[in-house]
């Protein structure tokens, strides 16, 4: 196996910790380094793993730089030719990292790697943020093997087979240590949310492939920093969406989703202050306003990624999940034929 690292970023996680890592460390083999990289946490996170696991190695930042270049920052003082990054909410499960790895180490052309991701409460269902690996459609919107929008299948091993995906969840995210390097690792200024997706848009612009390994299973809580519903939550989602779409999206697929999408997300607006809620609807509304003031900078960074030929991904659905959705594809089996 390369030198293989698993780097679980903690903020005010000392619950977490106490309850995953142990699964963690049982099942991740003595070769593979342990780190713990800490963002800034104000509770008593570093005192508990120096206290109770003096054998796994600290990474300390001086604040909370977010889920992005908090990544970034600890990457940067990690030595390996294999990262995977780890919620502290995540359990895994006997063999889970060997094929992981192995996948990397035996394609080249291969860039990063997600395992098959279950709900840890409901222990036969596909959990929400990755399931059996991630699609996005032509507007933009993710969707995973396992869950469309908020129907969430149960793993009955209908996505059992390895597969090219177009994203792998970062809360549990296998990948070649010199391409994150040499792609800036995540956009720090997404702070948190889309940052995974749009790395591995920039990967495939490079001509790499990302995959999904389902003989590696791990169990994810899930919303353990954000809640669902939370308007922080939505607001960055919808930014950084936008965001990413402006980057990497072909021109033909940006100007669609400049005017579908605008007229998507006001849908969702007014949905929302139907439903009585209007933190939700502004924190949407307040995506789309510094989307804007964003977009010099953003144009900046589109023109710095340099498409190998012939890059552009496959893996986009050329369509709508949502009017799919809506006309009865509730699975993803009956949205990709």
């Amino acid at each position: 196996m390369i030198h293989t690292a698993v780097v679980i970023l903690n903020w005010n996680g000392r619950k977490h910790l106490e309850q995953f890592l142990p699964s963690v460390i049982q099942h991740t083999p003595q070769q593979v380094d342990i780190v713990v990289a800490d963002n800034g946490s104000t509770d008593d996170s570093v005192e508990f793993l120096r206290r109770e696991y003096p054998n796994v190695k600290l990474v300390l930042l001086d604040k909370n730089y977010g889920f992005a270049d908090g990544y970034n920052r600890a990457l940067m003082q990690v030595d390996a030719e294999c990262f995977v990054l780890l919620n502290s909410d995540i359990e895994v499960t006997a063999g889970w990292i060997e094929p992981l790895v192995a996948t990397l180490q035996n394609n080249s052309q291969v860039a990063a790697v997600a395992p098959k991701l279950l709900s840890y409460v409901e222990r036969q269902r596909f959990e929400y943020a990755g399931a059996a690996g991630g699609f996005i459609d032509y507007l933009g919107y993710p969707f995973c093997r396992g869950r469309i929008l908020s129907t969430i299948e149960q793993d009955e091993g209908q996505y059992d087979t390895p597969c090219e995906v177009f994203w792998a969840s970062g809360a549990a995210f296998c990948c070649k240590a010199d391409v994150f390097r040499a792609l800036g690792g995540f956009d720090a200024d997404f702070f948190a949310h889309m940052e995974e997706i749009d790395l591995c848009w920039r990967m495939q612009l490079q001509g790499y492939k990302v995959m999904v390994e389902p003989r590696s299973v791990v169990y994810h809580l899930g919303g353990g920093t954000l809640p669902n519903e939370s308007p922080r939550k939505l607001y960055l989602n919808y930014r950084n969406n936008l965001a990413m779409l402006f980057k990497c999206a072909p021109t033909m697929q940006r100007v669609v989703a400049a005017v579908i999408r605008p007229l998507a997300d006001l849908l969702s607006v007014v949905l929302y202050l139907l439903k009585r809620q209007p933190d939700l609807a502004m924190a949407t509304l307040k995506a789309y306003r510094d989307f804007f003031a964003w977009h010099s900078a953003l144009a900046e960074k589109r023109r710095t990624i340099r498409p190998h030929r012939n890059s552009e991904s496959n893996k986009i659905y050329k369509g709508s999940m949502v009017v799919r959705y809506m006309l009865g594809a509730k699975r993803f089996s009956q949205m990709i034929k």
